[in-house]
Formats: C-alpha cells, structure tokens, sequence
C-alpha cells in the first residue's frame, strides 16, 4: 500500500512511518521541514494546496497528523497557531482527496480524547461520552482546548470526500521509548525523584501504549465497517496517583515527591506548559474498538509501564 501521513515527522507520526515502512510499504510523509528519513519526505505548509497533493492522488490511506504541539503556554498567538495548524491542514487535506481522480480508501483524522469532559465517576466512551466545555469553574484554557478540539473535527466532518471512509481517532497519550515524548518526560521526573501523584492524584489518566496505537491504525484501515469517531485508548483508565506509582515501581523508584496545584502552576509557567495537560481527568475508554473485536497487547497501564521502561532503557543504551 501507499500511505501518506501529513504531519508524520513527530514521535507518533515517525513510529507510524518507522512501522509502515518495516511492512513494505510505501510511506510518505509531508512535513513543513523536512528531514532525511528511510522513506520518503515531502515539503508542504500544511495550509495550501501545493505539488504535495500528487501523493495523495491514488494512494491507498491518509494519516492526517498535522497541528502544533500543545506542550506550550497557552497565549494568544500559541492559541491562534494551535487551532489554525489543525482546522487549516484538515481542510487542505480534505481538498487533496476531493480532487484527486483515485482518492484514497481510507482518511484517519487525528483528534484528542481531550474533547471529553473532566470527570472521576464515569467512563466516556463514543456512544455516551460527554463532551467537555461546560464544566463548572473549569479553567478558560481547559475551554479553549474543547473548542479545538470542536473546531478540528468540524473541519473534518464538513471535507467532502465521496468514496472516501473517514475516521476520527480520539487519541489518549501515545506512550513511546523515544526520547523528547511524554513517556521520555515522566521517566525523567521519575528517575530525579519527582514522579509522585500531580495534584490531589485523583484525576484520570487515559494513555495508550505506542504498539497499541499503531496495531489500532492497521486495524481500523482495513476494518471497512468502521467510520466515525473512535477512541485510541487502552481500555483501563487509572487515577494520576496510580499511574505513577505503577511507573515508579516499573522504574526501581523507591520515593515520588507529590506536587500540589500551586507548585504544579509554577512550574508550569516555568517549563512553559499548561497544568491541563496533568491535573484534566481523561477517564476515557475505547468502546467501538473493543466492540468490533480489537484485542489490546498491553490493556493494563502497569504491564505497559514495565515494557516501556525496558525499551527506554534499550533506547538510552544504544
């Protein structure tokens, strides 16, 4: 197959291509700057219909990754570039395939289990999740991440792509060995003896391991049945609390210094990031994928936490 994956030269979109090329086959990745890869990589603003389109022209998927890192501080001009990036290359992909004499079979949206509400009690799946953006007293930038999330898959559903299957992956953190990714990061807090509960711990963490992330983008390519919103998620949601000590233990940590909400404010503004990013509950589960007969390779957070750790420890020592 030939597969094409805008915004494909991140940690998730470089697993994707790294596993799609080790299969045999033909990967290309649109990148706004491009880098020597052993597959293809081809330059695009992620905003205009450009040379770029060709490749999508008979191509057999999409892998539509495109939009910048939400690992920012959330000011005005970081806010426009988080929306425009993901609503405009959404849009310019769609044109692509609507254009093309041969479109592709199957377009795979990125999306976030983030547009889904802040809560302790209950699960959301895709049936009977709630989306977020009205919760009481929730902070204006866990709003402005809800109204992306919004925006993006608005401009997703309004592509008209006849022929085309069109599916949205709602992704929970894509936990990989790589270094710069999030799993990277939490080692690292861990290792220096600050991977204790964020917060009061309570809060859901939804994740998913990276094989299992990219076993699910496989799977949901050749599984005609299935379109519409899909959430790329383990099944097993855990509290914050949990989910480090399950890493500490994966890591031989013996002590987690806990950070409350005023030091995690702090810090955030000094790492410049966003506390939403650790204090959101994401209690979030993948419905559709368990229902249509996905089987998880690591559905528990504490067997993915020790694999990860040994392949983190692989990765550093190569």
């Amino acid at each position: 197959m030939k597969i094409v994956i805008p915004g494909g030269s991140g940690q998730v979109g470089t697993q994707l291509a790294r596993a799609f090329h080790h299969d045999g086959h033909t990967v290309v990745v649109l990148s706004r700057y491009p880098q020597p890869r052993p597959w293809t990589v081809v330059l695009w603003d992620g905003a205009t219909l450009q040379n770029w389109a060709h490749e999508i022209d008979g191509c057999d998927a999409v892998i539509n990754l495109a939009g910048r890192s939400v690992n920012c501080r959330y000011n005005g001009a970081n806010r426009r570039a988080i929306l425009d990036s993901r609503v405009e290359s959404t849009s310019v992909v769609g044109q692509a395939i609507a254009q093309a004499s041969c479109p592709p079979r199957v377009w795979l949206q990125a999306s976030t289990a983030t547009i889904y509400s802040h809560c302790y009690d209950c699960a959301n799946d895709e049936t009977t999740g709630v989306i977020g953006g009205q919760e009481p007293n929730a902070p204006a930038t866990w709003r402005f991440s809800i109204d992306v999330a919004r925006a993006w898959e608005r401009a997703f559903a309004e592509a008209r792509t006849k022929g085309t299957r069109k599916v949205t992956l709602r992704s929970a953190m894509t936990m990989g060995p790589d270094a710069g990714g999030v799993f990277d990061t939490l080692v690292g807090l861990v290792r220096r003896g600050l991977g204790g509960r964020a917060g009061d711990g309570r809060q859901f963490v939804s994740w998913i391991h990276y094989e299992d992330f990219i076993r699910v983008v496989r799977w949901l390519m050749i599984h005609e049945e299935v379109a519409g919103a899909v959430n790329v998620a383990a099944p097993h949601p855990v509290p914050n609390a949990e989910f480090m000590r399950a890493l500490r233990e994966a890591a031989g940590a013996a002590v987690g210094l806990p950070a409350s909400r005023w030091m995690l404010e702090i810090g955030a503004v000094f790492m410049r990031t966003e506390t939403e990013l650790v204090l959101k509950s994401r209690r979030v589960v993948p419905g559709r994928l368990l229902e249509s007969g996905f089987s998880f390779a690591f559905p528990q957070w504490q067997d993915a936490a020790r694999d990860l750790v040994r392949r983190w420890r692989q990765a550093l020592a190569a």
